[in-house]
């Protein structure tokens, strides 16, 4: 069931980060100004305004449970943690946008108002309604907080990256295939090309591991020694025959000399 839980996890973050988007762009705070002011009674302060760093935090949480499809354990860790402390600044921004929704929506009112300071929007502000976007927008701080402490617990039964994904040489790709054969496919000989690796070379190990290997290369060599030496051996042989029918004929033809020799009157 673990194993399984990386695709809901990831779909839960990216829903959360989209919670905290939206919220983003919706109305937190309508500013009630006094009579004479500015040109209008009251001003609408979104999220945006009142709390701009809302869509950074969201973009990078958004980013971060994409990569943690792809990402091995080392790094789900990591990612985990930096997604715990984004949850915690969307909360904290949040509050503190609550807590004194005036400064939060400064920005917004000193557009209107012509003024820029905090002390005189203060003046000219005669009450604040709040929405429900901000306590939508820490909820969604929350969540993210508590999908990072789930990714902390339940990462270790997820999987590790493909082999596309992995930085794996020529030869250990071809010791894991030796240690761990696969089932071979069109995918698994394209990552083997990928690494380097001739698909079409199965290396089988010996009954001992390298020690099989070292074996065979011993008998090879073994065998090829043996090969040399029949070959001397015969070179020897045929030179050796080759040696006695000369001296043969040399002693066949001296013979015949001396007998013409004597015969001769």
């Amino acid at each position: 069931m673990l194993r399984r839980s990386r695709p809901l996890v990831v779909v839960a973050g990216l829903a959360v980060a989209g919670i905290i988007m939206l919220s983003w762009t919706q109305t937190w705070f309508t500013v009630h100004l006094h009579a004479g002011a500015a040109v209008t009674a009251k001003v609408d302060a979104d999220g945006a305004a009142a709390v701009p760093q809302y869509t950074a935090l969201a973009i990078a949480s958004l980013a971060l449970f994409l990569a943690m499809t792809i990402a091995g354990r080392v790094a789900r860790i990591v990612l985990a943690g930096v997604e715990i402390l984004l949850g915690l600044g969307v909360v904290v921004s949040g509050i503190s946008a609550l807590a004194d929704p005036v400064a939060a929506a400064k920005g917004a009112v000193g557009e209107v108002a012509g003024v820029s300071d905090l002390t005189a929007v203060r003046r000219v502000v005669s009450s604040v309604d709040v929405s429900a976007w901000p306590a939508v927008g820490i909820a969604g701080g929350v969540l993210a907080v508590l999908l990072g402490v789930v990714v902390l617990f339940v990462q270790r039964a997820w999987p590790g990256p493909s082999r596309k994904y992995g930085a794996q040489t020529a030869g250990a790709a071809a010791q894991a295939r030796a240690v761990a054969p696969v089932e071979r496919d069109a995918v698994v000989d394209w990552d083997d090309l990928s690494a380097g690796v001739d698909p079409t070379v199965v290396d089988e190990p010996g009954p001992t591991g390298d020690g099989g290997a070292d074996d065979r290369a011993d008998d090879r060599a073994g065998d090829r020694a043996d090969d040399r030496a029949g070959e001397g051996a015969a070179r020897g042989v045929a030179a050796g025959a080759a040696v006695d029918d000369t001296v043969g004929s040399n002693g066949r033809r001296s013979n015949d000399g001396a007998g013409a020799e004597r015969g001769a009157p």
